[in-house]
């Protein structure tokens, strides 16, 4: 796997420049780079080859798209055998409402972090998807009242 120390100032600001907006064309980021076309275009396409440029994305107002409520739900499951950690795995990752999935150290095993419409759509969600799914001991919900900062970029 490739580390940032491998690449040199040239793609270090490209991706800057692409965490704060993906929209630009590589004419735009060659002329405040003071670079070519072909030489941004070739970077970029190797930055993705990489692996470094997983996707690009629009980043959509959450609240416009009737996703007001966000829940962090802490979830313990019964057992830590490998085949219980995948299958959890693998079922949250088919729900919609689920942006994250992280496995945790600590008192839970995973850290969710859940989007729906209101508290009627989360409760639906929850009894009817998330607490179904097998060997959960414990889930505990935490919901978001303000939101201070949201980034996606990354400091390089």
């Amino acid at each position: 796997m490739l580390v940032i120390s491998s690449l040199d100032r040239t793609d270090i600001e490209i991706l800057k420049l692409l965490q704060i907006d993906a929209s630009q064309t590589n004419k735009e980021i060659a002329f405040k780079l003071r670079k070519s076309i072909a030489t941004v275009h070739e970077r970029i396409r190797k930055l993705k080859e990489q692996g470094y440029i997983k996707g690009i994305v629009a980043i959509l107002d959450r609240k416009k798209i009737d996703r007001s409520l966000i829940a962090f739900s802490q979830v313990l499951l019964n057992d830590h055998a490998a085949d219980t950690l995948a299958g959890f795995e693998s079922e949250v990752a088919k729900f919609p409402e689920v942006m994250e999935c992280f496995q945790m150290t600590g008192a839970f095993d995973f850290i969710l972090r859940i989007a729906t419409t209101d508290m009627d759509a989360y409760h639906d969600f929850y009894r009817h998807k998330l607490a179904k799914l097998p060997n959960i001991k414990t889930v505990e919900s935490f919901f978001v009242l303000s939101q201070t900062k949201s980034d996606t970029a990354y400091p390089l």
